[in-house]
This record gives C-alpha cells, structure tokens and sequence, in this order.
C-alpha cells in the first residue's frame, strides 16, 4: 500500500457474530483523512439469565464517536428494531444526519423519538430508487421484499467501485405488502460491477426458497373461516403484510379485527398514513371485545416472542382488562420465536392450554414465514450481481461460516470473514482484514447505559446463583466488639443439609471468628472484612454447597 492512498473499508461494529445490534461503518479517503458513512444502527434484547436486570442492549460505537466530525450519515436500511433500535440512545453521541424511507421514518418518529426526553434527530426522507451524495459515497436504495414495509438494499458507490449492502432481503413474489425484489434491478448493479457484496446470511443454512407471504395469508383465512369462536392472531408488531393478511381474512368472513397493544397501534397508525391499510376498515379497539359475538372478531395481539408485559402474555395469565379467552377459542402464532425467547414463548403456550383454547403455531400449519433469504435465494442474488468479493454478515457464527463457504461455492474469487470490529480494506488490492478495533456491547441498566466491564453484571449474576449475606460490625478504637454483629441472608435457603437454620451457621461463624481475633488484628478494619467473608462463606458452602456473595461491613466506632 501506498501511504495516503485512498482506500475503500468496511467496519460492521454489530450483528456480525451475532443476531441483532446491526450497525456497520463505509470509510473512504487516506487512513488519517477518512469520511465514514454508517449503516443501520440498532439493538437487541438480552435475555434474563444471562443479564440480569437489563432488558436491551447496544453496539459499542467508541470507534465512531471518536471520529464524529468525519461520520456523514446515518443510513437506514428498514424499521426492524435490531436496525434502528438504537438510534434514540446512540444518536446524541454521533449528531449525524439519519436517512430513512417515509415508514421507516414515520415508525421512528412514533416509536422511539415521541418517548419523554428522547433527541430531537435529523430525519431525512430517501425515496428508494433514487441516489443521495454525502462527501465521497453516492447511495441509492434498491428495494427488497422484506416481512416489513420499505426495506431496502444500498448500492454504495465511491471512487473505488461500488459496494451492495444487502440489508434483511428475501425472494418474495407476492409480498401482500412491501417491495419484491427485483431481478433487473440487482442484475443491473452486477452488469455495473460489484466490487463487494455485504450480505445477510439469517437463513444461508436452510435449502430451498422462503414461502410467501401471499400463502400465509391463504393459510390465515382459512383457519379464520373456519374457527367456531373468536381468534387472536400474535404476530411481529412490524409486520404490516401480516396485519393486512389477518384484516382480509376477518373481513372475508364477517369478523372484526381488533387491535392490542401499543407497539400494534404505533405500526398500524403509520401504516395507514403510508397506505399500506387502505381498503380495510378502522379496528375496534380493545374495550369492544366483550361486546362482540365469539364468532365474530378477530385480536391482532402484541406478544409473540412471550414478552411479559405485552397483551398475549397478560391474555394468558386472565389479567388483562379488555381480552380474555375461553376453552374453544384459538390462538395462532403467525411468527416463530426467536432463539433465547423459547421458554417464555413456551409458557404462554401452555398456560392457553391449560385453559381449553387451542394453539395454532408454524409447527403444523403455513402460518409464518422468515424474511430472510434459504440458498436457492441466495444463489439468484450472486448470480445477478457477480461480486467480486462477499463480506457474510447478519448472522452467528454458524451462520457467517457457512455462508463462506456458500459463497466461494458461487465462484466468489474473494471472501473475507469477518466479526464485529473486524477493519476490511475492500479496496484497493486484494480484500483481507487489516485491523482489528474496539467493539462490544452497552446494556441499558434502567436509565443508564452500561458497557461489558462494569461490575453490576457478574454480580447479579453471582447473586442469581448463590444469594448474598450481609454482616454489619461495630468495633470501637481499643478493638473491641460492640454489642452483636447485625446479619441477614437474601436469597439463601432456610436451612442447610441437615436441617440446620442457615441464619445460625452465619452468626456462629462469625462470632467463631471475631473471637478468635486479638484486638490488633480488630483494629484493622479491612483485615476484619477479610477474615469474616471468608469464614461465612467457607461456613455456609460446608453446609449448603454453595458459597454466597458476602458483604460485611465493619462500623468503627
């Protein structure tokens, strides 16, 4: 390489690696004089067990928000929240113009920036098939069929060539609502000539093609027609061709559709004003339910990925206030629960059944879809565009393999495997990982956002397994014990193995072990410390198997 040569590069910060969280950077120009461009930048949910106490998480955008004055643009491929998630959060730390499509925009603007104290963002309208220049980088959206309204893939053109970031795509000609993706438009790009193609590869494991959503649709009308009482539909919030598919199928049949659910109402309402509703009647709300007959309405319900607090969830354990269900009733999971929401999704299942209403899921009837592309698609997306290099992205690691090898099957000369923080010079020379930066992951941890290092994590994770004991000891200056220590135990069984109050095993190794300190040893306060955590918890892993989290405190008095 020439020093100060202008370069071409690709920096995914999040969603390579893993699902969610996708955020990836374009720089063009010399390594110390970069413009940069960012892709999407969204969140993912974690999971109870593994970060306890925090519901969302964010990529590490250190990198760019060190380099801010350089970074042009905020690029928004489509309105999943694992794509524009983060942005409400993130944004203030980056002050980067967003470009959105009208839904995305308008479902951003709902979603996230009407909540108190959100930022006042710089949205700017793309209309797809039409080109934006930012510094060195002209973009143009190129629609793709998508299980959301609007989704697109960016053709990145700059000085080196012109790179296709495919975003979430699938094959799918009859969307009910949305794009297809267009065989000619991509086929263009590749007579054009694709320096490099930056790819989803969710479903590169699956053979075939991805049904339609056309048939899914037919599947929900039958079983709407053919339902004796009344039907709840849970589905994607986002899903707007579902939401269509459902209001066809209740209005075929002289049903009501009903919708439940904030995030419902939020999507619906900017469906409608983009018109992708027109044509189907206003829904009830949810207070109508009671008043209709069973076989006559139909609920659109939030909740299909067994999220607690959301309408399913409060249907199943009988405390909504509007929606209940009775034995005959059926409910159908038009969605597929996604990895690490099993057990919830499970639950709910099965607290429905207990209650004599039948369960419909994709396991026996076409009622989901994925929007992500199987192999046979994935073979027509290469052979339109030809491209000289694959960068697989949008995927775990199984994921991002496979897709490699997938790739250099379809004659791809270069193939570059990446990861979160991964530095790929795309251009000029021969296409390869050249550095490695900060990447990672921030938790939201109530109003606050934490990063990977903070030490709240592991030690909630340590009191999920073992509990916490707290001592409280007062010592005066001579180094004598005042009154007795103050113990507690949080989270602890009652008694031990044989029986033995727990509580009892804390205070007498305590007591043991004050006792058999001399008084200058007592005069020590973090000796103290020291010498009782580790007596209590040698204490109670001989009785309980297991050694707490231990906090003492010594007051010196």
């Amino acid at each position: 390489m020439v020093k100060g040569q202008e370069e071409l590069v690709f920096l995914p910060l999040g969603g390579v690696g893993e699902i969610g969280m996708n955020a990836a950077l374009y720089g063009f120009g010399p390594e110390k004089g970069r413009k940069w461009i960012m892709v999407d930048c969204g969140m993912g949910f974690a999971g109870e067990e593994q970060m306890p106490g925090v519901d969302l998480m964010f990529p590490d955008l250190s990198f760019i928000e060190e380099r801010r004055k350089d970074l042009l643009g905020i690029f928004i491929t489509h309105a999943h929240e694992d794509h524009i998630g983060a942005i409400s959060e993130l944004w203030p730390r980056l002050k980067a113009p967003v470009y959105a499509t009208r839904f995305a925009k308008n479902l951003l603007e709902t979603r996230r920036l009407s909540e108190p104290g959100a930022p006042k963002v710089e949205l700017r309208e793309v209309k797809p098939g039409r080109r934006v220049t930012v510094g060195p980088f002209e973009l143009e959206y190129v629609p793709v069929s998508h299980s959301i309204p609007e989704s697109n893939a960016i053709a990145i053109r700059t000085a080196a060539g012109l790179v296709l970031h495919t975003g979430d795509w699938k094959i799918d000609p009859t969307p009910v609502a949305g794009s297809v993706t267009s065989p000619e438009a991509f086929t263009a790009l590749g007579d054009e000539g694709v320096l490099a193609i930056v790819c989803d590869s969710t479903n590169v494991v699956r053979e075939g093609f991805s049904p339609s959503e056309k048939t899914v649709a037919e599947t929900l009308k039958t079983l709407i027609a053919d339902a004796p009482h009344r039907v709840a539909v849970t589905t994607f919030a986002s899903n707007v061709a579902r939401i269509r598919a459902v209001a066809e199928a209740a209005a075929a049949c002289g049903r009501e559709v009903i919708a439940v659910g904030r995030a419902m109402d939020r999507v619906i309402d900017v469906a409608r004003e983009c018109g992708y509703l027109d044509g189907l009647p206003e829904f009830r709300r949810s207070d109508s339910w009671k008043s209709l007959p069973r076989e006559r309405v139909v609920a659109l319900l939030t909740g299909s990925q067994g999220e607690p607090r959301a309408a399913l969830a409060r249907v199943s354990r009988r405390d909504h206030p509007d929606i209940s269900l009775t034995a005959g009733d059926q409910v159908i999971f038009s969605s597929r629960a996604i990895p690490g929401n099993e057990r919830d999704v499970g639950s709910i299942i099965n607290d429905l059944i207990e209650q004599g209403v039948e369960v419909i899921t994709d396991r026996t009837d076409l009622v989901h879809v994925s929007g992500h592309p199987r192999r046979d698609e994935m073979v027509e997306m290469y052979r339109w565009t030809r491209p000289g290099t694959a960068v697989p992205v949008h995927g775990e690691a199984l994921h991002l393999d496979e897709h490699a090898r997938f790739a250099r099957a379809q004659g791809v000369q270069n193939v570059v495997k990446a990861r979160n923080g991964s530095l790929i010079r795309l251009s000029p020379g021969r296409p390869e990982v050249i550095d490695h930066v900060k990447s990672g992951r921030l938790f939201k941890d109530g109003d606050v956002l934490i990063d990977e290092k903070d030490r709240a994590i592991p030690e909630r994770r340590k009191l999920m397994q073992a509990g916490l004991v707290s001592v409280a000891i007062a010592i005066d200056e001579d180094g004598v014990v005042l009154g007795e220590p103050a113990v507690d135990i949080i989270g602890l069984p009652n008694r031990g193995r044989s029986g033995e109050p727990l509580i009892e095993t804390v205070v007498d190794a305590v007591s043991r072990t004050l006792s058999g300190m001399s008084r200058g040893k007592l005069k020590d306060s973090e000796s103290v410390e020291k010498t009782v955590d580790r007596a209590v918890r040698t204490a109670v892993n001989e009785v309980w198997g297991k050694k707490p989290a231990c906090h003492v405190q010594v007051v010196e008095v």
